[in-house]
């Protein structure tokens, strides 16, 4: 799929193939990756590691155009079950065309810094901001999902929290790789400035860009931290809930069997010391609850004096 754009009174919007300065393909297929190969001569490897998740950010310098491979965030979806994924994106500068590659369609060019767009160059380093922005997103959501499993784990003793926790810190793992693999493109991209065309204002943006990039990897850093270091107590808290809810089942197997005890012994067919007829029966009656009610009034009575 093929999207084309240009920049027009600081916005980007929709143009013919022969006017657009963006050109967007989106999961290309065998005719597109043919035409990336042959009319923008980009190279092969490149190419198949912009649709790689696993590969990591870089630029390259060819003869007549910068490459780069980007990491952002992949769009959530519940059916990830809170396993926060990473994707690639290239992006090759020409003199006068920008070509960006990504594996599946997403909200490239959204938000307030693509509203004053000035030059290609611009809309590099806006797309790397959109980036981390993005990642702050999703750490935020990360944060919030994982509070709320905390309180599921106080209570709850089923192991689905905690390998959902455990799937948390591992998106918080890809995160953490993908956003220290985008500071280096960072600082690449920062000291081959004149190679790529950048103006004094784009430096000045850039700056801003590797502090957003730094805060943003700070932040996935100690969220990755609280959530190893609690994962353990966390386990614990399962354990000792399994061993307060044995206990008290225990407690109640050991008060009903009491009182079954008593109308055991009085069922057995021996000799017992009441009348079998007349008003011993009814005294037999009264007797046998009379001490089903008192062994049920020990246990209780236990129970309380030793805190269970």
């Amino acid at each position: 799929m093929l999207k084309h754009l240009k920049l027009c009174e600081g916005k980007l919007v929709e143009a013919a193939a022969e006017e657009a300065q963006i050109v967007i393909y989106i999961g290309p297929n065998d005719s597109e990756r043919k035409g990336l190969l042959e009319t923008y001569r980009v190279d092969e490897h490149t190419l198949n590691s912009s649709l790689d998740p696993d590969e990591l950010s870089r630029v390259e310098f060819e003869p007549d155009h910068v490459a780069m491979i980007l990491k952002r965030p992949r769009s959530y979806c519940a059916d990830d079950n809170f396993l926060f994924r990473v994707c690639s994106t290239g992006v090759f500068l020409f003199k006068e065309r920008l070509v960006i590659v990504i594996a599946e369609e997403a909200p490239l060019f959204e938000g307030k810094p693509f509203l004053k767009l000035r030059s290609i160059q611009d809309v590099i380093l806006k797309l790397i901001y959109r980036a981390i922005f993005h990642f702050e997103e999703h750490l935020r959501a990360i944060n919030s999902i994982s509070s709320g499993i905390e309180q599921e784990i106080n209570t709850a003793m089923e192991n689905k929290h905690l390998l959902s926790l455990f799937t948390l810190e591992k998106s918080l793992v890809y995160y953490l790789n993908a956003i220290s693999s985008n500071a280096r493109l960072i600082e690449k991209l920062k000291n081959n400035a004149a190679k790529i065309g950048f103006t004094p204002e784009n430096l000045e943006y850039l700056d801003d860009v590797i502090i957003e990039n730094n805060q943003c990897h700070e932040q996935a850093h100690i969220y990755s931290n609280i959530l190893a270091s609690l994962m353990d107590a966390r386990v614990s808290i399962v354990s000792n809930n399994l061993n307060v809810l044995m206990k008290t089942l225990t407690l109640v197997m050991i008060a009903i069997m009491l009182p079954q005890l008593v109308v055991s012994i009085f069922s057995m067919n021996v000799t017992l010391p009441f009348p079998a007829q007349g008003m011993g029966t009814l005294v037999h009656f009264w007797w046998i609850m009379g001490m089903t009610a008192a062994s049920t009034l020990a246990v209780f009575l236990v129970w309380r004096y030793k805190k269970w």
